[in-house]
């Protein structure tokens, strides 16, 4: 019989037990909630979510008609450091970062420079072209895929506004040169020359021939505008 009478008093003080803890939480769990929402609060506030509120009003400053020939286009990846109050006390109110710029060059001939004087044709049916200098048009940062990898501030420091559109600049400049220097005028030109070429020989015309800059239509009576000439066979 005692073995009885000691399960009974086992099972009493188990059943106490978790009746009282099961009071504990229900008794704390508005504390806990509320300490959640706290500390959610806290992380809004220390990292808040921006609010972008366009103006209605938009104000369109100057409209104008374009004749460009786009005939080719880079996307070039750059990592820019930009960095500010790097001296000896650089731990207290220094600031630098990692900028992965991601950007796009789009470069071409603009066909509004192509003056009547540039294209001619021979008795031969053949047509000359005096192309302008291929020119970059766009050199720009994709926004959706540029991105500040990392920030390291000074102690007494919140960092430098400016310093984030500084690296910004300096890569989109950094872009346009990467470009420039792996020969994207010059492809631009040629890209633009066989398009026009394919597109003169499409219509009929026999031939079809670049000149340079510098040089002046063939010296013949032949010669006449291109706007009266007669496709060839």
């Amino acid at each position: 019989m005692m073995w009885i009478l000691v399960l009974g008093v086992l099972v009493i003080l188990t059943l106490g037990v978790w009746l009282t803890v099961r009071a504990v939480r229900e008794g704390t769990r508005p504390v806990v909630a509320l300490s959640d929402e706290i500390a959610t609060q806290v992380a809004r506030a220390l990292h808040p979510t921006p609010t972008v509120l366009p103006d209605p009003v938009t104000i369109v400053r100057e409209v104008r008609t374009l004749s460009r020939l786009e005939t080719i286009q880079y996307t070039v990846e750059k990592v820019i450091r930009a960095e500010t109050g790097q001296g000896p006390f650089g731990f207290l109110f220094g600031d630098r970062l990692l900028f992965v710029a991601h950007g796009v060059v789009i470069a071409g001939v603009d066909m509004q420079e192509l003056a009547p004087q540039d294209l001619w044709t021979d008795s031969a049916g053949r047509v000359y072209i005096r192309l302008p200098e291929a020119q970059v048009f766009i050199a720009a940062l994709d926004n959706d895929k540029s991105y500040v990898y990392d920030r390291d501030t000074g102690l007494l420091t919140h960092g430098d506004i400016q310093l984030e559109a500084a690296a910004r600049r300096a890569a989109e400049a950094e872009i346009d040169k990467a470009a420039r220097e792996d020969g994207i005028l010059r492809q631009a030109q040629e890209n633009a020359e066989n398009y026009l070429y394919r597109f003169l020989r499409a219509l009929g015309f026999s031939d079809v021939i670049f000149v340079g800059l510098n040089e002046t239509a063939i010296p013949t009576a032949s010669t006449i505008p291109l706007t009266t000439a007669t496709p060839g066979p």
